[in-house]
This record gives C-alpha cells, structure tokens and sequence, in this order.
C-alpha cells in the first residue's frame, strides 16, 4: 500500500508544482540528470551482481526487441493507410516500440511484484536502452534526412550513456573487486529511483491540444499498452513460459512510452508535441492498464 501512496503522492506533488511554477520549467532536467548519472547506475550495482544468470532470463533480455519489432511494423501499416509524414510515423514509432521499463517500470514492479524483481526490470530497460540509441536513433534519422548515420557516433552514445556504463562495470567489476560493502551507499542511491523518477513525470505532463491528435494517440497507446503486452504473453504461452520472470517481463512491456523517445523526437523533430501528448496520456492510463495486466498475469504463475 505504501508504494502505491508514493506513486500518487510523487506524480501528483510533480503536477501541482509544475502548474505552480513553483519550480523553473526545466527544473525536470536536474531530477533527471540525478537519475540518469547516479541513481540508475546504483540500482544496476545494488542487483546485477545478485543475479542468477540462465536461459530464463532470455525473454526480458528478448522481450524489448520483440516489441519494437512489433511496433514498427505497426505503426509502418498505420502510416501506410493514413499517409501520415514520415516524421510524425517516425516519432509514433518511437512512443509505441519503446516501454518505460524504469522511471515507471521499477517503481510498479516493486509495488506489485516486490523491490526484488527490479532485477528483471534492469535487463528489460538495458536492451530498451540499446535499443533507441541503435534502432531508434537510426528511424529518426532517416525520417529527418538531415544528417547520415555515422556507426561510430552510434557506438559512442551507446558506450557513453551512464546507466549503460553502469551495467557494464556491475556485471564486470565484483568478480574482482569485492565491493560489498558499498551496498549501503548503492540501496540509498537506488531507493531515489522511484520518488525522484515519478516527480519529474509530474514535472512534465502536459495535455494540451490532444483532441487534435486523438485518432493517432489512441492507435499507438493501443499497441503500446494493449497489444504490445499481449504479444509477449502469447509467445509465453506458446513456450510454456511461467513463473515470476515471464510475469515481471510481460509486465515491464505494459509500461507506457520510453521518456526519452521524447527527447529523440524534439531533437530530430518527429511531431514532438505528438509524442509528448502520447507519453503524458499513456502515462495516466498506464497505471489502469498495468494493474489489469498484473491480474491477468496471475495466470502465469
């Protein structure tokens, strides 16, 4: 009950701030800055490290790829009989293929799973990540025809982005260095995840002028909220797949749009008002659908 009154209260304080302007209008960029530089690389050291590597763990490493998979052959047929610009398909393609596996991703696997699970959630958001700096990055490039795909400027923002690095450095560095009694400091970084994380989404959701994009903010919050999901937990059920992992994974899929698929789309300019009317709408949503999702996944137990 307590994580869910520090969803409520974390994303709620957020919006009543925003509307305010107690705080300056980009003072999410700092909350992030936390997140993205300390807090994230914390919780790939507090759990990667603990994790009982197996061939279970492939579908949430599989799970992201399939689902971005999914969605650009969606949002493809969509634009094909809609002719939409190709910017706008590109930055819809974006908001439906990419889940928010940790800003909201590890505080809901928490709430409804246990803090435990998050283990599974960082395997999920790693190859999300991976996969807008490689994939993403390449759909929006060639949606904006404004520059050619360098490989090495690929791999340097790939190589470069903090929680990546963490990763790397938690899954490599304890089989060297015993680095347990650092724990303490990586629980107390971590735990700011979800409050700090949850704050900044209220910081930033704005609905403005959605009427105007309905049809299109409907279609992709389908498949990312609907359809994305369900594609993984038909594939389970095909392989037989059960237990706690298939759970967190189907569930981490459920999550709506990846917050920096916005930051994407305003740099290459793929319809970013679009983009961030999906984001903050799929966001409210979201908290319905995942608690549908987490009674559905009773069945995969």
């Amino acid at each position: 009950m307590t994580n869910f009154l520090i969803i409520g209260l974390c994303l709620v304080a957020g919006m009543i701030f925003r509307r305010s302007k107690t705080l300056p209008a980009d003072a999410h960029k700092g909350i992030n800055a936390w997140l993205i530089y300390l807090a994230l690389p914390a919780v790939s050291f507090k759990y990667l490290p603990h994790i009982q590597w197996s061939t279970s763990l492939l579908l949430p490493a599989l799970a992201p790829l399939i689902v971005w998979l999914g969605g650009w052959l969606y949002i493809r047929v969509y634009a094909a009989k809609t002719n939409i610009p190709a910017k706008t398909a590109a930055g819809l393609t974006l908001s439906a293929g990419l889940s928010n596996t940790s800003f909201v991703g590890f505080p809901l696997i928490a709430a409804f799973f246990g803090e435990k699970y998050i283990a599974i959630g960082v395997i999920c958001d790693q190859v999300t990540f991976l996969l807008l700096a490689t994939a993403g990055i390449t759909v929006a490039i060639n949606a904006s025809q404004t520059s050619s795909l360098s490989v090495i400027t690929l791999l340097k923002k790939v190589s470069t982005f903090p929680p990546f690095l963490g990763c790397i450095l938690a899954l490599t560095i304890p089989h060297f260095i015993n680095i347990s009694p650092l724990n303490p400091l990586f629980d107390r970084l971590a735990n700011t995840v979800g409050p700090l994380a949850l704050f900044s989404i209220g910081l930033q959701l704005q609905f403005k002028g959605y009427k105007d994009e309905l049809k299109r903010i409907s279609v992709t919050l389908l498949y990312k909220l609907v359809l994305a999901p369900s594609l993984i937990a038909v594939i389970a059920l095909i392989f037989q797949l059960r237990g706690i992992i298939t759970q967190v994974s189907i569930f981490e899929m459920a999550m709506p749009t990846f917050l920096s698929s916005s930051i994407v789309a305003n740099d290459y300019q793929l319809n970013p008002r679009l983009s961030n009317l999906v984001i903050g709408i799929g966001l409210i949503i979201g908290f319905a659908t995942t608690a549908i999702w987490w009674n559905i996944l009773q069945l995969f137990k």
